[in-house]
């Protein structure tokens, strides 16, 4: 069962959504046409008079990684959505972007300073959000706001949660310990000694130098938090180098599980959600809809009591309050933050250093990149049909990223184009039984 399909009228009015059987007879019999793919909408061609709106109740249930979203009308869940956010890619060219600025101060190289007035601006915002935690907020409300314009919404639902991070770690501790926590009267090299009993935490080895190691390392993005951290030899340590705790114990498996089950869960994903909870909810009451919250407890609850799947999008569904709920639709839609592109002008290398400029036109034989197509490839290595977003290039043969990898070449008069470039790239799941 697919999800429901969204409906507006000759004047753009959002209508009730309607099974896709229904929308299939009434393309077919030329009474409607497609109006947008993702979500999939049609717009009617005539005026409808009097029509019926029922009440629908945009369920969120945001996340780290991935929020889910679901709309309910009445007793029945009609359509859903997964978003997959892109906060640490942003993260990664944010500081491959500072590497590159540090790389041209060290050069000496002509480096615009920036204003004055733009130094102190960001510092001076107390409430302000990193760009990896502000496109998960944008995200979502591309989401909402889009959804708005096809479906007749009468109220949002959103999960409110918050973890204690502390409890997440211990949850017996409580009182004093709760309140000064697990490093209080530690420096972290002697709390990292006691913890791992003064021996290497990978070959046991004791009455030896021993060293902070970081299983994640820095240099790959790893932080110096305690969950990240643990005492080694010299030996080992020069041995690991930059290498993940994953690939140098990838011949050991008993030896990383030890590992793993003696230090901590990262709490990386907990964090962003605490940071971004209340943004969302302030952008959420801007859109003039009364907004519901519910509790990480109470949404568990009603999706074991309804005997529902842990999925994103069924999570979203069981946020708030809910007596019962019928799953009209199987398949949701599954949705991947792209970005829009960058305004970097010229390509640099992993040092830094420009290999090449960038075409400042930005659409080739009536594509750009980004743009969802559909290619029927006669022959080749990849001769069949795909579906995937484009990268265009002036020569007129592009490539393709499919949801099972890269298509390429893929020659401009193959390609059938099915939805322009909006920053996100679509699929549908396969159907929960």
């Amino acid at each position: 069962m697919s999800n429901f399909v969204f409906v507006i009228d000759t004047n753009k009015q959002p209508l009730d959504p309607i099974p896709p059987g229904q929308a299939r007879r009434l393309l077919n019999q030329g009474k409607a046409a497609v109006y947008r793919r993702y979500p999939f909408t049609i717009i009617f061609k005539y005026a409808v008079d009097n029509p019926r709106r029922s009440e629908h109740q945009l369920k969120i249930d945001p996340g780290s990684k991935v929020t889910g979203l679901a709309i309910v009308q009445g007793d029945w869940v009609i359509w859903g959505a997964e978003i997959q956010h892109r906060g640490q890619q942003i993260k990664k060219d944010l500081e491959a972007r500072k590497a590159v600025r540090r790389n041209r101060r060290n050069r000496q190289t002509r480096y615009r300073r920036p204003p004055i007035k733009n130094r102190g601006k960001r510092q001076r915002s107390a409430r302000r959000l990193a760009p990896s935690l502000k496109s998960r907020v944008h995200n979502v409300m591309t989401w909402v706001n889009r959804i708005k314009r096809y479906v007749p919404i009468t109220g949002i639902s959103q999960e409110l949660v918050r973890f204690d991070t502390q409890k997440l770690v211990n949850p017996e501790v409580m009182g004093i310990k709760y309140q000064q926590g697990e490093l209080f009267g530690y420096e972290v090299r002697e709390y990292l000694l006691e913890k791992w009993s003064r021996q290497c935490a990978y070959c046991g080895a004791s009455n030896t130098r021993l060293e902070i190691d970081h299983l994640h390392p820095r240099s790959k993005g790893g932080s110096d938090k305690i969950s990240n951290l643990v005492i080694s030899c010299h030996d080992c340590n020069q041995s690991k180098s930059d290498r993940d705790i994953q690939e140098f114990l990838a011949q050991k498996p008993d030896t990383l599980n030890r590992v793993l089950a003696q230090v901590k869960q990262p709490l990386k994903d907990a964090a962003a959600v605490n940071s971004t909870r209340w943004a969302l909810f302030n952008e959420l009451q801007q859109t003039g809809l009364p907004v519901e919250v519910g509790t990480g407890g109470r949404t568990k609850y009603n999706r074991i009591r309804l005997g529902f799947d842990k999925q994103h999008w069924l999570d979203s569904a069981c946020v708030g309050i809910v007596d019962q709920l019928i799953l009209m639709t199987k398949q949701p839609l599954l949705i991947v933050a792209k970005g829009w592109g960058n305004r970097q002008m010229c390509i640099t290398n992993k040092h830094g250093f420009p290999r090449r400029h960038r075409e400042r036109q930005k659409t080739f034989f009536g594509f750009q990149t980004g743009d969802m197509v559909k290619a029927k490839l006669p022959k080749g290595k990849f001769a069949g049909t795909h579906v995937g977003r484009l990268t265009v290039r002036k020569s007129g043969v592009f490539e393709m990223i499919t949801h099972i990898g890269k298509v390429s070449p893929v020659r401009h008069k193959y390609c059938q184009a099915m939805h322009r470039n909006d920053g996100y790239m679509y699929r549908f799941s396969t159907i929960v039984q």
